[in-house]
C-alpha cells in the first residue's frame, strides 16, 4: 500500500513559479514510477511529468517541457514538481500517481495509488 499527499498549490499570478509535493508512505518508494497529472474542470485528467525509479529518467507532456521539472527523492519518498513560467492554461488539479509501471507512464489507468490532489490557479 502507498499513500500519496501532494502539497504547494495555490494561486499564482502568470509567470510566476510554484513547487509541488507529493509525500508518499508504505514500502519500496524506489521502485515505483511516480507521475504528476492534472486536470482541469469539464477536461479529462492529462499527463503532465513522469520520473522513472532511479529519478535520472524523465518524461515531460509537451505542453510543459521547458517549464516544468520533476524530481524525486528517494530517501525522502517525495516527489516534486517544479512549475516555472506558469500559464492561465496550466490552472487545475494536480494530482501525483504512484506504479510500478514501465510503460505507458502517461495512461492515468496503469496507476494504483493516487493523491487527493492540490489546486494550481493562475491568474492572467
Amino acid at each position: 500500500q502507498v499513500q500519496l499527499v501532494e502539497s504547494g498549490g495555490g494561486l499564482v499570478q502568470a509567470g510566476g513559479s510554484l513547487r509541488l509535493s507529493c509525500a508518499a508512505s508504505g514500502r519500496a518508494f524506489s521502485s515505483y514510477t511516480m507521475t504528476w497529472f492534472r486536470q482541469a474542470p469539464g477536461k479529462e485528467r492529462e499527463f503532465v511529468a513522469a520520473t522513472l525509479r532511479s529519478g535520472v529518467v524523465t518524461y515531460y507532456a509537451d505542453s510543459v517541457k521547458g517549464r516544468f521539472t520533476i524530481s524525486r527523492d528517494n530517501a525522502q519518498n517525495t516527489v516534486y514538481l517544479q512549475m516555472n513560467n506558469l500559464k492561465p492554461e496550466d490552472t487545475a488539479s494536480y494530482y501525483c500517481a504512484a506504479g510500478q509501471i514501465v510503460a505507458s507512464f502517461s495512461s492515468p489507468r496503469v496507476y494504483g495509488y493516487w493523491g487527493q490532489g492540490t489546486q494550481v490557479t493562475v491568474s492572467s
